[in-house]
């Protein structure tokens, strides 16, 4: 068969990218057509994403797949990371800059709100996890604030969703970054409504929610004349969520397995078709994300290699180059360094000068205090395998099984020094690959989508006989 090539538009918190899927027949191969950084803005109202730029990135990433793949090119679909969105009006304008989710106008809103709703009753309804930036508290930010942007509105799209109408025309909400607002019903496909109400949120800004793999229609006519692509391009919207999209290419299909997504953040969990509920998986943090075929992905957010990101950057500020791989044998070799932090202490939640705040955490611990870049970075490191090990206790208890295999995907799986660490800390074997997980599974739900898939048990044999995948053991 000719090759069918799928567009997969995936956004992280620091970069994008356009990757385009291409499918003999036999093999998947990933084909990064083009990569952008830099999106994130610091202005006088606070944290933004510079969607428009993102837009054009995004254009741009088209065009050149169009010069490199021609009439191969079947569909594209976009994932990023959850509960940012932007406010349009009646003719669909965008109502001002999107704000990123670490921006601090969501400080102080989860007490506000919860004089209006119970803690217990958000957390019943919902399923979600209670996170300051989820989407419901970004939002009542905006009740407390009289944002006249919120008064205009008529309708709210998280950022794929944005993405996803500007290429297409079409306004609809994809089911799994939906769930990581905290505005949906847990047992249903449905938005909780009154809960909504209850924040003071309009009712009619929530859409038509679809399911991953929807394809709503073509590119729109200026794109394909802006980019050379023709008009039979269609908009499949993958699991939009950028996680979601990773776990439909995680080698997780015996049910003793359990999957970390690693990345800025880490995810641990399962798949289910059933959500979890309860007193225990509540108290715990466990959270009931939508996945593909509308499963529940129950999960616990762990702060990830953001630390590491953050501490990489200071560094470099300072006129240290340094790669990864690099950073990771340094940490391997500071033996003697033990100490550990709450990698999900609120102190690191926020953008600034990370080895200062280890650093300082230490002291006020008792422990040792890390000095060069060999010695944070293996506190940091420690103090992931030890969270890792903690929620996978968790997920243990939450469940009532035991797991003997945690697939780590995503782009921290390259980082084998904490990979080992995890195989010791949890005392089980760790698979780590593919590297480009959410681009992978973005693909593969399109291509679900376009018929030329018939189930995510199939992709995920795909992506398995078209990736190699490597092998952790414990060694202490």
């Amino acid at each position: 068969m000719k090759n069918k090539v799928y567009l997969a538009v995936d956004l992280g918190a620091s970069s994008g990218r356009v990757m385009a899927g291409v499918y003999n027949g036999k093999k998947l191969v990933l084909d990064e057509v083009s990569r952008f950084a830099g999106y994130g803005m610091t202005l006088p109202t606070g944290l933004h994403w510079n969607v428009t730029g993102i837009f054009n990135e995004i254009k741009n990433g088209i065009r050149l797949a169009v010069s490199k793949y021609g009439k191969s090119i079947v569909s594209i679909g976009v994932d990023t990371w959850g509960v940012d969105y932007g406010l349009l009006d009646k003719k669909g304008r965008l109502l001002g800059i999107p704000f990123q989710y670490r921006d601090s106008r969501n400080d102080g809103m989860e007490a506000k709100l919860f004089k209006r709703i119970s803690k217990d009753h958000l957390s019943n309804a919902t399923g979600i996890q209670l996170m300051p930036f989820n989407t419901l508290f970004q939002l009542y930010s905006e009740v407390v604030g009289g944002s006249a942007a919120l008064a205009a509105a008529d309708k709210l799209l998280f950022m794929p969703d944005i993405l996803h109408y500007w290429l297409s025309g079409v306004m609809v909400n994809e089911l799994s970054i939906a769930s990581t607002s905290q505005m949906m019903d847990v047992r249903s496909n449905r938005w909780a409504s009154d809960i909504v109400k209850k924040a003071g949120i309009p009712d009619k800004l929530l859409g038509r929610i679809v399911m991953p793999g929807a394809d709503i229609g073509p590119l729109r006519k200026e794109i394909c004349e802006d980019t050379g692509a023709g008009n039979n391009i269609r908009v499949i919207v993958p699991a939009s969520h950028d996680t979601a999209s990773a776990v439909v290419s995680a080698p997780i299909s015996s049910k003793d397995s359990a999957y970390l997504s690693s990345g800025t953040w880490s995810l641990m969990g399962i798949e289910s078709a059933r959500c979890l509920v309860s007193p225990q998986s509540l108290s715990y943090g466990f959270t009931n994300e939508r996945g593909f075929g509308g499963c529940y992905r129950i999960l616990k957010n762990i702060s990830g290699l953001w630390i590491l990101q953050e501490s990489k950057r200071v560094w470099e500020k300072k006129g240290v180059t340094i790669s990864y791989s690099e950073i990771g044998k340094l940490a391997g070799n500071a033996k003697g360094m033990d100490s550990v932090v709450d990698v999900n202490d609120p102190v690191f939640l926020k953008p600034g000068d990370m080895p200062a705040r280890i650093r300082e955490y230490c002291r006020q611990t008792g422990q040792k205090v890390p000095k060069d870049i060999g010695q944070v970075a293996r506190v940091i490191f420690n103090s992931l395998a030890e969270k890792y090990r903690q929620v996978w206790n968790e997920l243990k208890s939450v469940t009532g099984k035991e797991y003997k295999t945690l697939a780590i995907v995503g782009g921290g799986c390259r980082e084998e020094f904490l990979n080992q660490l995890t195989a010791d800390s949890l005392g089980c074997e760790v698979t780590a690959g593919p590297v480009e997980a959410t681009a992978l599974g973005n693909v593969v739900v399109q291509m679900i989508g376009a018929g030329d898939l018939k189930s995510q048990d199939e992709g995920r044999a795909l992506i398995g006989k078209s990736f190699s995948v490597k092998r952790y053991t414990p060694k202490r």
